[in-house]
């Protein structure tokens, strides 16, 4: 196996530890217990916890950028792009609740872990690139409203995740699939020229 191919093993396993039991609480020492491996050989990958954290953020963020350029590629509205974009993040939510846990339980909520080399955006920047791609188009478009950037992402995605952390946590009444088309059509209305 290539070492490229064990350390993305390793942050599998370490997002999934992450987002169930939280950054804190995991060690290095629980991470090397799930992949079989001594912590001494932990470290031939990762040289800390911290940076093994930065490298997920980078790497999840990655992951939603791809499947959003994807989405920024097709030939349709920024309507159906919306709604693209919350079916792609609730679907995720679902299928791969590790990447939005990470985000939401460990990013978000714990920053001084990213304070040195991911500061502001730069570790998530494969992610919000494509996002402020898909409002620039839209604003070309004159199907989008133009106003600050940060304003619109909040809202954006602000709402997707906060009913996706909903549907984690056990609190919706209903499957997350009943939510896109309001949803989109609620960011849409919210957004639009």
């Amino acid at each position: 196996m290539s070492k490229e191919v064990k350390k993305l093993e390793i942050m599998k396993t370490a997002l999934n530890l992450f987002a169930q039991n939280g950054f804190y609480t995991t060690t290095i020492a629980d991470i090397a217990k799930e992949m079989e491996m001594s912590v001494g050989n932990m470290y031939n990958y990762f040289h800390s916890k911290e940076s093994l954290a930065k490298e997920l953020l980078i790497y999840t963020s990655k992951i939603f950028g791809d499947e959003i350029k994807k989405i920024n590629d097709m030939n349709v509205s920024t309507e159906e792009k919306i709604k693209e974009i919350v079916k792609l993040y609730f679907n995720m939510a679902k299928e791969e609740p590790e990447l939005v846990d990470y985000f939401m339980r460990v990013y978000l909520s714990n920053k001084e872990i990213f304070s040195n080399g991911c500061e502001g955006m730069l570790c998530v920047s494969a992610f919000v690139t494509e996002i402020m791609i898909f409002f620039e188009e839209g604003v070309k478009k004159k199907e989008l409203k133009n106003q600050d950037f940060f304003a619109a992402f909040g809202l954006f995605m602000g709402y997707i995740g906060g009913l996706a952390f909903l549907f984690r946590e056990g609190i919706l009444g209903k499957n997350l699939d009943e939510y896109i088309e309001p949803v989109s059509e609620n960011i849409y209305n919210a957004l639009k020229a």
